[in-house]
């Protein structure tokens, strides 16, 4: 996209790295302004969310469709873990993705905003069908879902094929630039670090709308950084090849200042790693 061409090529410093993303994410926010709905908590503070979008219905059609997703659901049982469950955000734009999912009887797991009460397991076994629109939003999910520690997960022996998030934008190497928190590397690293996933078998996915979907944006990822093995925007579906996937767990120096204590499962998966 043209009005990305005057922005900087990336830094080596971490630092330098995290305010080209920002300028990246203030340039896309401009444009998502004009296709995306608002939040009744945040507005269209995109700093904060990440916004459902015209057109969103449509990428969850092509998410349903695809081979990846079906590949997910038909694996169940097949890697020796006793429950695989699909892993999915609390983002706006996946709203609509729940939603059919609880239709489709598929039970799957996901945090709160934030990660801050940690993980639910969203079963539609045991929801009232009539509340499975109210189960697909953030404040019905935690009231009709049931909490799980990592520990939980682990005794569980849960296995997670594919994760699925919104995010701020994304080139098209599947590099995303999130609302600048980290908290998907985080519960990709969490549910790493207790064996809930596989570095090559476990597939990304990132759902935006066209106009976060960037292309020529170069940028080297981090460490921690979770790329997508799939982009899904509101008309394609784009695969990326060589999708590399962090190892590096949680790196705890790395946290900002109050993540320790506010984000349940982070706290206990401390106290299990010392």
């Amino acid at each position: 996209m043209s009005e990305f061409s005057k922005l900087s090529s990336p830094q080596s410093t971490t630092e330098e790295l995290q305010k080209h993303k920002f300028d990246i994410r203030s340039q896309v926010w401009k444009e998502l302004r004009k296709v995306a709905y608002p939040d009744s908590r945040f507005h269209y503070n995109f700093a904060e969310f990440i916004a459902d979008f015209q057109g969103s219905d449509n990428s969850t059609k092509l998410i349903l469709d695809s081979d990846f997703f079906k590949e997910s659901v038909q694996n169940n049982g097949n890697n020796n873990n006793d429950k695989n469950l699909i892993f999915i955000t609390p983002d706006n734009c996946l709203e609509s993705l729940r939603y059919e999912l609880l239709e489709m009887g598929i039970p799957f797991l996901m945090t709160t905003y934030g990660i801050f009460r940690g993980f639910f397991i969203v079963d539609p076994a045991k929801i009232d069908p009539k509340l499975y629109k109210y189960a697909s939003t953030l404040d019905g999910m935690e009231k009709l879902s049931t909490h799980v520690s990592l520990n939980e997960i682990k005794q569980l022996n849960i296995f997670v094929p594919l994760m699925i998030t919104g995010t701020g934008a994304i080139n098209d190497k599947g590099i995303r630039f999130g609302k600048g928190h980290g908290f998907f590397d985080l519960e990709w690293a969490m549910l790493s670090m207790i064996n809930a996933l596989d570095l090559n078998k476990t597939k990304c996915v990132a759902v935006v709308h066209d106009v976060q979907l960037l292309s020529g944006i170069e940028l080297n990822p981090e460490i921690f950084d979770t790329v997508c093995d799939f982009i899904v925007t509101n008309s394609k579906l784009i695969k990326v090849d060589n999708a590399k996937k962090p190892n590096c767990g949680v790196i705890w120096d790395l946290l900002a200042p109050g993540m320790l204590q506010d984000i349940e499962p982070l706290s206990e998966l401390y106290e299990m790693a010392h």
